[in-house]
């Protein structure tokens, strides 16, 4: 499909990933206001998910149309006739992504995704790799290399450790599923825009080398650091672990590599980005920005002491920290209250549960109360006189710049861009400081002036660094740019 082009602005192939059009949050929310922001562009969505998704979640304006991307389901149809030729180009490039992952070479994996996605501009390859001989084939190449390694003199956090039968047949069958983007039809337009690392990344590749399409990056968080963080938690076997971060990884440094620009939400995301293989030259951080009108000051704080917690129920928030926290404010002050806003994302239904009787553990059931999504999110902002945010990690967050423009403190973990956010017109903590939490709740809460000082410098920092129309503007800048390979001054 090709785009008609209104008012001479670029067509984009916009390539999301388990956010916009399927789910709420703040990716979503920022790819809404740059959709209806810039409203004679015209924007396709590519929109990775898990499983297919029957409706969008949240609303899209004319100027969207949108296809869905899953890795799960049903796959990508394949060609009517699968000959010999097909089936040794899919043997060599899955061979290339699998040596490339057993010995981090970044040439080697690149060069086995390029040959994929051209593999793609005819259909799907799954049946390609879901057969016996690329099974033994996955154990012999892994294990070849392990044993190579493991006579080298390699950190150890660099050597590949030995694969099990199962390991072996646990990565096929998950690269399978995670090379699926590259047999779906890659959007013609004039410049990409990938709104994260990872697979959205993966998708702008696959632009870039059917149509050769440049695209831009934008970074909200770090995308890897927070595959990290994830798979500390996981159960997967070292094996299998070691070789799904090898792959993130790689796919991160190529995509920083390949992009004509990285937009980073924060300074903080820089030295992932250059470590791993941006250019300097081309990163450029572009905050992001609130329509201070929908968010004018609060005139009155609510009765009593009240911390307001807004966001989605998910592990990265750790809103244990945060219960645990005001557990130690409660027992210096009985009447304050802890209102948490924001839904449940599907799968972290257990997360939520953890929360709740954690809560009930501390015997906190009349203190916290979890009030799910709002139809209004300023009426959240309102209900508190302070605002928390615990997280672990985190990009730029609304939330943070959404209720200082609304004059309420924030007390926030030093994560991400949460300092560039704040400056001096909150009180920052380490996360999992759970002490350090609690000394800054209690801080605010008790000190009225304090908490008046902080919302006004809170209120004129947003005015003067982070409103809509600049970060607008600076999108409408830099899709030409990108078009003419140049940098974003």
């Amino acid at each position: 499909m090709t785009f008609s082009i209104h008012t001479g602005a670029p067509s984009i192939a916009l390539y999301t990933e388990g956010t916009y059009p399927q789910a709420h949050g703040g990716v979503s929310v920022w790819v809404d206001q740059l959709v209806r922001g810039l409203g004679d562009h015209r924007f396709e969505v590519q929109a990775i998910s898990g499983l297919p998704f029957t409706h969008a979640a949240v609303p899209m304006p004319d100027n969207v149309s949108f296809t869905q991307v899953p890795l799960w389901g049903t796959p990508p149809p394949a060609p009517f006739r699968v000959d010999a030729a097909r089936r040794r180009d899919a043997e060599e490039a899955y061979l290339a992504v699998l040596d490339g992952l057993c010995t981090l070479d970044l040439e080697l994996f690149g060069a086995g995704l390029q040959l994929f996605s051209s593999l793609g501009q005819h259909g799907g390859f799954t049946a390609l790799l879901d057969t016996p001989r690329l099974a033994r084939l996955t154990l012999d190449t892994w294990a070849g290399h392990a044993t190579r390694q493991a006579g080298s003199r390699r950190r150890d956090d660099a050597r590949l450790p030995q694969p099990t039968v199962a390991d072996a047949l646990d990565v096929l069958g998950w690269l399978e599923h995670a090379l699926r983007p590259l047999g779906h039809a890659a959007p013609h337009a004039q410049v990409g825009h990938a709104v994260s690392n990872g697979f959205a990344g993966l998708l702008a590749l696959h632009g870039l080398w059917t149509h050769g399409t440049p695209f831009v990056l934008t970074e909200h968080g770090v995308y890897l650091r927070e595959r990290y963080m994830e798979f500390r938690r996981s159960a997967y076997s070292p094996g299998f672990k070691g070789l799904l971060l090898r792959f993130y990884r790689l796919l991160c440094s190529l995509v920083y590599r390949e992009a004509t620009l990285v937009l980073p939400g924060s300074h903080y995301n820089r030295r992932w980005e250059e470590r791993l293989g941006a250019h300097p030259d081309k990163i450029q951080c572009v905050y992001n920005g609130i329509d201070p009108d929908i968010f004018p000051p609060a005139e009155q704080e609510p009765e009593g002491s009240v911390v307001s917690w807004v966001g989605r129920i998910d592990p990265l928030k750790d809103i244990e920290t945060l219960i645990r926290a005001f557990d130690l404010v409660r027992r210096r002050n009985a009447g304050a209250q802890l209102r948490l806003f924001g839904g449940t994302p599907a799968g972290n239904e257990d997360y939520l549960f953890r929360c709740q009787s954690l809560t009930r553990q501390l015997n906190l059931t009349g203190n916290v109360t979890f009030e799910g999504r709002i139809d209004d999110i300023t009426d959240a902002y309102r209900a508190g006189q302070v605002v928390a945010l615990t997280s672990v990690s985190e990009g730029f967050p609304y939330t943070v710049i959404e209720a200082m423009a609304m004059g309420r403190p924030p007390v926030a973990t030093r994560v991400g861009g949460v300092p560039e956010a704040v400056g001096d017109a909150g009180l920052i903590v380490r996360p999992r400081d759970v002490l350090g939490v609690a000394s800054a709740l209690t801080r605010l809460l008790d000190d009225a002036p304090l908490r008046a000082r902080l919302g006004r410098a809170a209120r004129e920092r947003v005015m003067e660094l982070f409103t809509l129309d600049g970060c607008l503007d600076a999108y409408r800048r830099a899709y030409p740019l990108v078009i003419a390979g140049e940098a974003l001054s």
